[in-house]
């Protein structure tokens, strides 16, 4: 989604991290091992996914004699690790044979012709009828096709810190039921608490789909019918009075000093500030975020253990606008197992998805990596349903939880709402402006498919 600029630095730390990892070892083109691609998390500190994927690969070694599984950790930002798989997956010299897949890309990598289907593989794998129809849904293109096997699935709402909200005079059961009362809320803790950061709404290019899924579309899908795409007319949305009045939330956001520092909200890193500072040391009183969190602060792999995160922090559901039904709002998300078009040892690839996607992995998974569970057994065990405080909280929220538009063109659209946030973020555009600046942008990526909607 971004620019290739930093590739050369990326790489860098690409190899760097893929010589920290491995399990087996071998040539790239070595019929008995089988490369799997995944992102590292920015904060080094932080092995969840790390330790679950080798706790899998020395599975797969074990019932597996003689194979062995070469892992490439990529240590980067979530953008920068999309465009690293993608340049690596165009050509079989450095395409791995499975990868870690963000939902959102499958479809345009799909058109890009990166990804192969499992249709075949599923078809006689009975572990796929116990996957919910959405999560399915979420990894199959445009043709039908399906391109990948989810591990879980995410939502998002309010994290807040009930010690300033006390602090502040705000209720330990907080339930904000507008736009209004989160920005209140935010005022109040600055009179009351200084020193202390009231809201963060993550923004910008730096944070990528993270800004633009947890922070504008939480707030555009807010806004009554408005949505980025009209799937009865196939065409993408321009001139909504919901998009202008989610980039004057931000604006209000960042223009009232309710939020971080504007270099810091724009910083790349802002994801791991939060998670691994602001919220620890106590210096967030509101962060509009995951439900994954409680994984940055677990004692065994979490890199910055904090035992009282549970009792400190509440959630609640970000509301709609004005408080219209169903007066919450969420977006859900997910990755994917996937197999590269380019892959010499597809047959591996799958067998690794198999071990991955056992209903005792999956549920690994789920409770190391607190992930919303996309299998109905995994749902329904019981050390799913107590593994992280908050678990029942945020799976509560998928059945009103809205999706990306899982088309080829939404990284594009995507990356041009960042432009927008950031413009309007930074104080370069009012939020009017940045919406018209969109529109045209939106226009020239999708060929001009646009119907407007005031």
């Amino acid at each position: 989604m971004r620019s290739t600029a930093p590739l050369i630095l990326l790489a860098a730390a690409v190899v760097a991290a893929g010589t920290l990892t491995a399990c087996g070892s071998g040539p790239a083109g070595d019929r008995n091992t089988v490369k799997v691609a995944f992102i590292k998390d920015t904060n080094s500190k932080v092995t969840v996914r790390d330790d679950y994927v080798r706790l899998v690969a020395r599975q797969f070694e074990k019932r597996h004699p003689g194979k062995k599984v070469r892992l490439i950790p990529i240590q980067a930002s979530e953008n920068d690790y999309y465009t690293k798989i993608q340049q690596m997956m165009r050509s079989p010299r450095t395409a791995p044979d499975l990868v870690y897949e963000d939902t959102f890309l499958v479809n345009s990598d799909i058109t890009a012709g990166l990804l192969r289907p499992l249709d075949a593989q599923l078809r006689g794998w009975k572990e796929w009828r116990q996957f919910e129809p959405a999560a399915k849904a979420a990894a199959r293109g445009q043709d039908g096709h399906t391109y990948g096997v989810p591990d879980g699935t995410d939502t998002r709402g309010l994290w807040f810190n009930k010690k300033i909200f006390k602090k502040a005079g705000l209720p330990a059961d907080w339930r904000p039921r507008t736009w209004d009362e989160v920005l209140e809320a935010a005022r109040t803790v600055k009179r009351k608490v200084p020193g202390v950061i009231p809201l963060n709404v993550f923004t910008g290019k730096g944070a990528g789909e993270a800004a633009v899924m947890q922070g504008f579309e939480m707030l555009l899908y807010g806004t009554g019918e408005n949505q980025l795409y009209d799937p009865g007319s196939k065409k993408w949305v321009t001139g909504t009075r919901g998009f202008r009045d989610s980039l004057t939330f931000l604006d209000t956001v960042y223009k009232e000093k309710l939020g971080p520092d504007v270099s810091d909200a724009l910083s790349p890193n802002i994801q791991t500030n939060v998670a691994a500072e602001l919220l620890p040391e106590e210096k967030l009183a509101i962060d509009l975020d995951g439900s994954w969190l409680g994984q940055q602060w677990q004692k065994t792999g979490g890199g910055n253990p904090w035992p009282a995160w549970s009792a400190t922090l509440g959630q609640t559901p970000f509301p709609t606008q004005h408080g219209a039904p169903p007066g919450k709002v969420s977006l859900a998300g997910g990755w994917t197992w996937s197999v590269p078009r380019q892959a010499r040892q597809p047959e591996l690839a799958w067998q690794l998805i198999e071990t991955f996607q056992s209903q005792q992995n999956a549920l690994e998974w789920c409770v190391r990596g607190a992930q919303i569970a996309v299998r109905k057994d995994v749902a329904a065990d019981p050390r799913y349903r107590t593994s992280v405080p908050g678990i029942g909280f945020f799976t509560g929220l998928v059945p009103i939880s809205r999706y990306r538009p899982a088309l080829p063109d939404y990284p594009k659209v995507a990356a041009a709402i960042g432009e927008a946030m950031e413009a309007v973020t930074a104080g370069d555009s009012a939020p009017d402006k940045a919406a018209k600046d969109y529109d045209t942008s939106l226009r020239s990526i999708v060929g001009g498919r646009t119907v407007a909607k005031p």
